[in-house]
């Protein structure tokens, strides 16, 4: 009897020893919108080493327009899914910094971890990966040594900290600070959705090296109207609700199916519904934004 106790122990102890591996892999993605002209991102990350020098670091953007938390929950839905299940994300685009905003560990139903400021940043991977857990950081415990004077670089005294805890082992999901309900502060946008033969969708994000407009209308979506390659997409783009642009284009799979400065519809690499000018910047040419508060309608004509 004492032995099958031990063999049972035994068990349990390497089985919760798997699980903790699993969910912490010494991963840590730093995003922010502080760019790379000052010190700010090389702080993090020497907090981060300060933490544990075996953590391996790495860099989503440093990037984001200031203050533009719609395009940070963009590039976490962008980039998240693409890394293993223990990789702790540190997204800090903080307009809110030092207000009653909670700062907390979002753990996705695919096992990644986001360190944010939950102030909208996880509209969209909440949504699309879903929330398995979401605790506030207790900065009686996870705040950097010595920095309660400071009250405007949570990303180097709270965030990177905590990611970095939490990445190494140092502490557990548990040990982030107090559960709080399956829920986050979400920014309101236009959803994908069908609407007969119309197709409405946000302008989610730019191509921003090269002007194109990306929609969150998926492939799949838009194959619910047939379309084939030639066939004529007529769309129709708003900001706050208004019309400030509407035009045609062909339906391509390559930019090269359209002279030099002509528009196209096509597909892109996340496999969403994206427009363009061959060789051109769309958003330039036609002054076009992207975020919550741009949207767009599609429908089609077939080619005959």
């Amino acid at each position: 009897m004492i032995r099958k106790c031990i063999t049972f122990i035994a068990f349990v102890s390497l089985l919760l020893a798997g699980l903790g591996a699993w969910a912490q892999n010494k991963i840590v993605v730093f995003q922010s919108d502080f760019g790379l002209k000052d010190g700010a991102v090389a702080a993090m990350k020497g907090v981060a080493n300060g933490v544990s020098p075996d953590l391996k670091l790495y860099d989503l953007t440093h990037e984001i327009p200031p203050y533009n938390i719609w395009e940070a929950a963009y590039r976490l839905e962008q980039t998240v899914p693409y890394w293993p299940a223990g990789t702790v994300f540190v997204s800090v685009v903080d307009p809110g910094v030092g207000t009653s905003r909670k700062s907390v560990v979002l753990k996705t139903k695919t096992g990644q971890f986001i360190v944010t400021p939950d102030n909208g940043t996880l509209t969209l991977v909440a949504q699309s990966l879903g929330i398995a857990e979401v605790r506030e950081i207790d900065e009686a415990v996870n705040r950097r040594r010595d920095s309660r004077q400071s009250y405007t670089f949570h990303g180097r005294d709270v965030y990177a900290y905590t990611g970095a805890r939490l990445a190494s082992g140092t502490i557990s999901f548990e040990q982030v600070g107090p559960k709080l309900p399956a829920e986050v502060v979400t920014i309101p946008y236009q959803p994908a959705v069908r609407e007969g033969s119309v197709i409405k969708g946000s302008i989610a994000i730019l191509d921003v090296q090269y002007g194109n407009l990306w929609t969150n209308i998926s492939g799949d979506l838009f194959n619910q109207l047939n379309p084939q390659f030639g066939d004529v997409v007529h769309f129709t783009i708003f900001h706050k609700g208004k019309q400030v642009y509407k035009g045609d284009a062909p339906y391509c799979q390559t930019f090269g199916a359209v002279a030099k400065g002509k528009p196209l519809c096509y597909v892109n690499s996340l496999l969403d519904l994206a427009f363009a000018l061959n060789q051109g910047s769309f958003a330039a040419v036609h002054h076009i934004g992207s975020g919550a508060e741009w949207s767009v309608a599609v429908s089609l004509t077939h080619r005959k």
